[in-house]
């Protein structure tokens, strides 16, 4: 029998629990007994792929960090929105070294998270609500590969132009991305032919999380190059004026406001 999983949030629980694991404080998953489980963050692909990964980075300290996203905090200046905050690893940083810094997330459980380990300006929603509130920001952090956000050319100019609306004069975003045509995995070749076919981008992903009986909804992600951003980018309010592939794959791209 095939079960559907039932949808809530995931990424909530799987922080929660992740951090309980991490400090022995709160219920922890236990397999069959009383050494804790490894929490993993399941990730399905529409095609049918599986991947998984542990969820203990999103908790990861400074040290453990990448080379990028030192480079990337380096960056920051003035009144900054950390957009998909997750368990606030960078955000706690940034409060350390006095920058004013907001973590928006649509998961109330990752907020929660967020809290307990000290994060203090937090913000429950998308994007596109946060633009109705009247804040302002300086810089913009789209981290841990969030240019996948933009999710593809429906979606990026909405939410190119939501972030110019929260953006004060000479604002910029700085975001992580991944360029995935290096791989000749066929598993992913094949899926980006796939794509380009039905008139996508070819590494704008269809995917849900899932962890233990919870599953999110469907929703697009996007892996692409640093040309593909510069083409989404295009006829926005944003220019995209460097892109740092020290770490390629891995690149930081800055957005500067125009005008």
């Amino acid at each position: 029998m095939t079960v559907e999983p039932r949808i809530g949030d995931v990424f909530g629980e799987m922080l929660r629990d992740a951090l309980a694991v991490a400090t022995g404080i709160g219920p922890r998953p236990l397999a069959g007994g009383r050494l804790p489980r490894p929490v993993i963050e399941i990730i399905e692909r529409d095609d049918g792929l599986i991947n998984g990964a542990p969820a203990a980075h999103y908790l990861d300290g400074p040290a453990d960090w990448q080379p990028y996203d030192h480079r990337a905090v380096d960056r920051v200046e003035g009144a900054t929105l950390d957009v998909g905050v997750g368990a606030g690893r960078i955000a706690l940083l940034l409060q350390e070294r006095g920058v004013p810094v907001t973590g928006l997330d649509t998961s109330a459980g990752a907020l929660a998270v967020c809290r307990r380990r000290g994060v203090r300006e937090l913000v429950h929603g998308t994007v596109d609500s946060h633009a109705a509130d009247g804040r302002r920001y300086d810089t913009f952090l789209l981290l841990g590969n969030n240019v996948g956000l933009l999710e593809g050319r429906e979606r990026a100019p909405a939410l190119l132009a939501a972030l110019a609306a929260l953006a004060r004069p000479g604002a910029r975003v700085i975001a992580q991305g991944t360029d995935p045509y290096g791989t000749r995995d066929p598993l992913h070749t094949g899926y980006h032919e796939r794509n380009r076919r039905r008139g996508r981008l070819g590494g704008q992903l269809r995917l849900r999380l899932r962890y233990r009986e919870l599953g999110t909804e469907w929703f697009d992600y996007l892996v692409c190059s640093p040309d593909e951003l510069a083409e989404l980018v295009r006829g926005t309010a944003w220019r995209l004026t460097d892109v740092d592939d020290h770490d390629a794959p891995y690149y930081l791209a800055t957005l500067r406001l125009a005008g």
